[in-house]
């Protein structure tokens, strides 16, 4: 009879929402790069790389440590989905350590033509590795910035408990990922003028941090010179636990009543329990 491995302690999902973090931002930095500094790409490439890189994280964290990615995820999965307030903490710091690492990577990938397009490491190419009201050009305060991530994390977090909610309609064969990863590109098509989609703390300020440091005085500023970086970190966390709570209460309320999964974990569909029992 086959040994199943022991179920990962705190360190393993630490390591997993780590690495998880770090692939999402390596392709959504990436791109971002590629279009600003390179001129290869557009905007629908920078939506679907986005959706691909939380795709793929996803893939790679689900089974260890529930692959949240993003610390608004985490704090609303505990507020409403009995997640252990314990681990909310490493999870947030995997995730920033995650975000940071992969942007110091494409920074030093980048590094020529970031300089090529933007001697100076300006407000130009600091959209690269994190975000901005109006994406830098159009007429946004940071006001106005701020109730767009609140909106644009609330409908994340709405639309990621339905897809996960095995008491619904959840998708089966271990698409959750990919359909996960579909939200992201169509919130990035349909809610990133306003502050750039950010609708993760942990994805703007991890970025933001590592252009700091190589560079980019500026990166804590908006281009007004407001001190703008917590904006993407305090709104996507509201945005996140409004849209856990409007789901719970417009819809996860009125589902039948069946066992929970484990908290804060992607359900795994039956039919791969099944598969496992017979392996023995």
């Amino acid at each position: 009879m086959a040994t199943r491995p022991k179920i990962p302690g705190i360190a393993g999902e630490f390591l997993a929402e780590f690495a998880g973090t770090m692939i999402l931002i390596l392709f959504g930095v990436g791109v971002v790069a590629q279009v600003a500094a390179a001129g290869i790409g557009d905007h629908d490439s920078i939506a679907w790389a986005w959706g691909l890189g939380v795709t793929f994280g996803v893939y790679v964290a689900a089974r260890i440590s529930g692959a949240h990615l993003n610390p608004a995820v985490t704090i609303a999965l505990a507020v409403f989905k009995g997640f252990e307030w314990k681990k909310v903490a490493p999870y947030i710091v995997a995730q920033f350590l995650g975000a940071f690492v992969a942007a110091l990577l494409v920074r030093w990938n980048y590094t020529e033509a970031l300089h090529a397009a933007d001697p100076g490491l300006t407000i130009k190419t600091q959209g690269v590795f994190s975000t901005l009201p109006g994406n830098g050009t159009l007429p946004f305060s940071e006001w106005g910035a701020f109730r767009d991530q609140i909106i644009g994390t609330a409908i994340l977090l709405f639309l990621i408990l339905a897809v996960t909610d095995v008491l619904s309609t959840p998708p089966q064969a271990n698409l959750a990922p990919f359909i996960i990863g579909l939200i992201v590109v169509g919130i990035g098509m349909a809610w990133g003028t306003a502050a750039g989609y950010a609708i993760n703390p942990a994805r703007d300020f991890g970025p933001r941090l590592a252009s700091y440091l190589t560079g980019y005085e500026g990166a804590f500023r908006d281009q007004t010179g407001y001190l703008y970086f917590w904006v993407p970190i305090v709104a996507p966390i509201i945005g996140g636990v409004l849209g856990a709570g409007l789901y719970k209460v417009l819809v996860g309320r009125f589902l039948p009543a069946e066992e929970p999964p484990e908290p804060g974990r992607i359900p795994t569909p039956r039919g791969d329990e099944n598969v496992e029992a017979h392996r023995g």
